[in-house]
């Protein structure tokens, strides 16, 4: 079998799935089963296949087949152009939330940083990495993910503090900067998700209560507490909850409580200074 038959049929099998990134996944499994790039590739598609590439091709295929998410087979994901290691105890990092982290970035050199609810660490580590703070803290109540976070720190060579914290109950010092990317979705709503986040991904990190808000409550309440004068709280939000947690902000009395939109001009973070 030649390279450009062996593509066909894993975009054909993932379609067939309903996968919806069939053509997109079914191109990644192949650059990852061989290293090729897709200039090489156009250059060898009609050369033969080792069988046992194809082998591995197609068990990959299958998996994907059957609404594994990519990066739980591939165990890594981009995230603001840094690689990250990820397993179904975290989240896979998304487009969404680098939103979250271009916003902060101008805003993090030589501060104090705290990252709540860290998960992979990939907020932190871009953070680390990208706007060179003078302290980094990273709290989760998962150990599992805090075990993901810290090798991911390793392998990306940022070096941060990783607190098992249910919120701030853990937490410790000030900070000019609070940053979160909390569970939101809302309970009854887990179920309808895709296949490959509400069976592949941690009820954990997703679930935000019954209207989404139990997060946005505690750290809307609490990050005060922990931040100094003038400092900047900023988080996550979905798509429809920016005007209700920037209200929980306004409320809980901080000043220039602003939401800020992702590139499809959806809400996706609010943020707000202490007075």
């Amino acid at each position: 079998m030649c390279y450009e038959n062996l593509l066909k049929e894993g975009k054909d099998i993932l379609k067939s799935a309903g996968i919806a990134d069939w053509h997109i996944d079914a191109w990644l499994l192949l650059e990852y089963v061989t290293s090729m790039e897709r200039a090489e590739y156009f250059l060898k598609k009609s050369c033969n296949v080792p069988e046992e590439t194809v082998q591995r091709y197609f068990n990959l295929i299958s998996l994907r087949a059957s609404h594994i998410p990519l990066q739980h087979i591939t165990g890594r994901q981009e995230f603001m152009g840094l690689e990250f290691i990820v397993s179904p105890d975290v989240l896979v990092p998304r487009q969404d939330t680098e939103t979250l982290a271009e916003y902060v970035l101008p805003l993090v050199k030589g501060k104090h940083v705290l990252d709540m609810c860290t998960g992979s660490g990939c907020l932190a580590i871009s953070l680390i990495k990208l706007g060179n703070p003078a302290l980094c803290k990273a709290a989760d109540i998962s150990k599992k993910a805090l075990a993901v976070a810290i090798e991911n720190a390793r392998t990306n060579n940022a070096s941060a503090e990783f607190i098992h914290s249910d919120m701030f109950c853990s937490v410790s010092g000030s900070f000019d900067i609070i940053v979160s990317n909390p569970p939101y979705i809302k309970t009854e709503i887990i179920d309808t998700l895709m296949p490959e986040v509400k069976e592949h991904e941690p009820s954990i990190a997703l679930d935000g209560g019954p209207d989404g808000l139990k997060f946005y409550r505690i750290i809307s309440s609490e990050a005060k507490n922990y931040l100094k004068e003038g400092g900047i709280v900023a988080v996550e939000t979905g798509y429809d909850q920016g005007k209700q947690v920037l209200d929980l902000f306004k409320r809980s009395g901080y000043k220039d409580v602003c939401i800020q939109k992702d590139l499809s001009g959806n809400d996706r973070v609010v943020a707000a200074v202490k007075q």
